[in-house]
């Protein structure tokens, strides 16, 4: 991490007191992090009296609070995450989201988790341009304009756009197994179910003249976790999917989330981040630069085919999640949960050195408890890789995870130097 362009981490009295070891929004190049928003009034910084329409509101209003204090607005959401315990509230919680997003509207995902902290229905996450960026005096500061797409050949939805482009990433809504014609879920199983999210995503990218081996980072969440081989077997259809990108064996970082449920009672939805190498205008055509994905896997960390540990592109680098397994073995470390974290973030640490980087450069931790009861012990080990608290992060309870793990985290990264342009 360099003061030149520096992780800027902050945090507004406006917003509920952190109820962990991690800032409300951390500021990277051209976008701020913001940890998850809990339902929690910043006077009391208890659970706010009501039912979930009452505590999505609150999630928002501490955006909102979050946003005002480095002088952004609501308008400058780029993706939107909601978590609920129950996917039945989801209508109920669009009912406040409307409130706040009445023109403009940023990607979205929306999944049901089996626990969140302090036992709300609801927890709201964001990612916000950040025009300004953090290198001082850059050419394009505050200039940056966000670009929307949609294209009928992807599911439609009035409540979210397909694609927003920012600086040089874009960030797609989830893709749920929706046939575009018919507005309906395709017929078959979670393997039919699968290649429809896949074909959707392609869609996209195809409206933006975009290659499909643009992805940096691939969420799948699952219904059902053991449906995950299955699950596998479509993907690898799917990726590599050029010549290029099968000479080199590329795919994209990967994380997968167990879900309680999903919308439409779908039994799989997929998320991609993708690249953009021409930035978003006003740059001259001769200042955009072909900038190229840089995958790296490290033997020093575990490693899978279907997934590479982390993809920098531009000035951020996207990590796999991370399992508590012990890379010289093979297998899960023994211990409880907070050995179990410390692995994780031992992995985590074991990546990011390999790139030439240090724990200090992580801008976003998610962690995912199968029991939410854990996060106190996981909390000691975290402490001791993050003791300033930095990264912004977002934990949520999911009702599976690989084998005996007991947590799986995932994080993104800063990447000072960037990523080269082609020669």
């Amino acid at each position: 991490m360099t003061n030149y362009n520096a992780v800027l981490a902050r945090n507004t009295k406006n917003a509920p007191k952190n109820i962990g070891p991690y800032s409300q929004t951390v500021a990277y190049s051209h976008y701020n992090n913001l940890s998850a928003q809990l339902p929690i009034d910043p006077k009391s910084n208890e659970l706010v009296a009501g039912g979930v329409k009452e505590q999505a509101e609150q999630c928002f209003k501490n955006i909102k609070a979050i946003l005002d204090s480095i002088d952004h607005i609501m308008n400058d959401i780029v993706k939107i995450t909601v978590f609920v315990k129950n996917i039945k509230d989801v209508d109920a919680v669009d009912e406040v989201y409307k409130t706040f997003f009445s023109s403009y509207l940023p990607t979205r995902t929306v999944v049901a988790v089996a626990a969140l902290p302090m036992a709300a229905l609801v927890q709201i996450d964001a990612l916000v341009s950040h025009g300004e960026g953090t290198i001082p005096n850059a050419p394009q500061s505050g200039d940056l304009i966000k670009l929307t797409n949609n294209t009928a050949n992807a599911p439609m939805n009035s409540l979210s756009t397909q694609a927003v482009a920012f600086s040089h990433y874009n960030n797609l809504s989830t893709q749920l197994p929706i046939d575009p014609k018919s507005g309906r879920l395709v017929s078959g199983g979670v393997k039919e179910q699968a290649g429809q999210c896949l074909k959707n995503i392609k869609a996209i990218l195809e409206s933006l003249d975009v290659p499909f081996d643009d992805i940096v980072k691939i969420t799948i969440f699952l219904k059902d976790f053991s449906d995950i081989e299955t699950v596998n077997e479509v993907y690898t259809t799917f990726f590599p999917d050029s010549a290029i990108a099968r000479a080199v064996a590329y795919v994209p970082a990967r994380t997968v989330v167990a879900a309680s449920a999903l919308p439409m009672a779908a039994l799989v939805q997929i998320e991609a981040v993708v690249s953009h190498g021409d930035g978003t205008p006003p740059q001259l055509i001769e200042d955009r630069h072909g900038l190229i994905l840089e995958a790296n896997n490290t033997k020093n960390a575990p490693i899978s085919s279907l997934s590479t540990q982390t993809v920098a592109f531009s000035h951020y680098n996207h990590l796999s999640a991370q399992l508590p397994i012990d890379s010289k073995t093979g297998e899960m470390v023994t211990g409880g949960v907070k050995e179990q974290a410390e692995q994780c973030l031992k992995n985590i640490k074991k990546i990011i050195e390999s790139v030439d980087h240090v724990m200090e450069d992580v801008v976003k931790v998610n962690v995912f408890l199968k029991n939410i009861a854990d996060i106190d012990a996981v909390n000691e080990a975290y402490k001791t890789f993050f003791p300033e608290g930095t990264p912004a992060r977002t934990v949520v309870g999911v009702s599976a995870l690989t084998g005996e793990a007991l947590v799986q985290i995932d994080a993104v990264v800063s990447n000072a130097e960037g990523t080269p342009p082609i020669a």
